[in-house]
């Protein structure tokens, strides 16, 4: 038996890369202006933006990471720290070409995001206007 949405959207396969000797997973949804989320402590980049990625990614270059020892990332030899994360988070961006992006971190990835702020300073894009508004975020929570 084979079952098939035809309306559903081809799936995002993650991606791996070396960073500071881990092998991180992330993914890349969507296409605009870079949006890197970074999930809370414990969880993954599913299980934090699974229900807004797709609708972030309507008007975004979604960058979602999994950091050292969440989801799809391996532990490896070294401490955890929110400045290794920070530091392996801008190892990525990096990687990928990315000089500028606006950074979103929901709980300890908030944490995340501010030593990104703090040591990283060159990526975060300067604005003085959020890109995502509370409406955006309605409509991705309750589909209005």
């Amino acid at each position: 038996m084979t079952l098939f949405q035809t309306d559903a959207e081809p799936a995002q396969i993650g991606r791996y890369t070396a960073v500071n000797g881990l092998k991180m997973y992330y993914e890349i949804h969507g296409s605009g202006k870079p949006l890197v989320l970074i999930h809370g402590g414990g969880s993954t980049i599913e299980s934090t933006f699974g229900r807004v990625l797709p609708e972030l990614a309507k008007t975004h270059q979604v960058i979602a990471v999994e950091l050292q020892a969440h989801g799809r990332t391996l532990d490896i030899d070294r401490p955890l720290s929110f400045e290794q994360d920070a530091d392996d988070v801008a190892a990525l961006l990096k990687q990928l070409k990315i000089e500028k992006a606006d950074i979103m971190g929901f709980s300890n990835g908030g944490t995340t995001a501010l030593q990104i702020s703090i040591r990283h300073p060159q990526l975060k894009t300067p604005t003085s206007k959020p890109t995502l508004t509370r409406k955006d975020f309605r409509r991705c929570l309750i589909g209005t």
